[in-house]
């Protein structure tokens, strides 16, 4: 299954269960557009179907949280690929004459 599939069966299954409990699609449009990706958006609704929040806040501050891990993830991961690249330059130096 391609990309671009993934995403719209996973944002139609967010929105099924977020418009299934009572919420307005409007809603589901803006936590489409910041979580952005299938598998958050899978997150999101494995959070709708097994908690079942009342309220907006709490599904938006559900969003909130996917959107954090994400960016701690992608800031993790590229902390990992800095230290690769200064324990490189450690390793085998900066390649110039000093170095030899």
């Amino acid at each position: 299954m391609n990309e671009q599939r993934t995403w719209i069966i996973a944002k139609n299954r967010m929105m099924d269960a977020l418009t299934g409990l009572g919420f307005p699609e409007a809603l589901g449009d803006q936590i489409v557009k910041n979580l952005a990706s299938a598998k958050a958006m899978d997150q999101m609704t494995s959070y709708l179907n097994n908690i079942k929040p009342k309220k907006a806040e709490l599904v938006v501050d559900e969003m909130l949280a996917i959107c954090s891990d994400i960016s701690r993830w992608r800031d993790k991961k590229e902390s990992e690929r800095a230290n690769a690249k200064y324990n490189e330059v450690l390793y085998f130096g900066l390649g110039t004459e000093d170095d030899q």
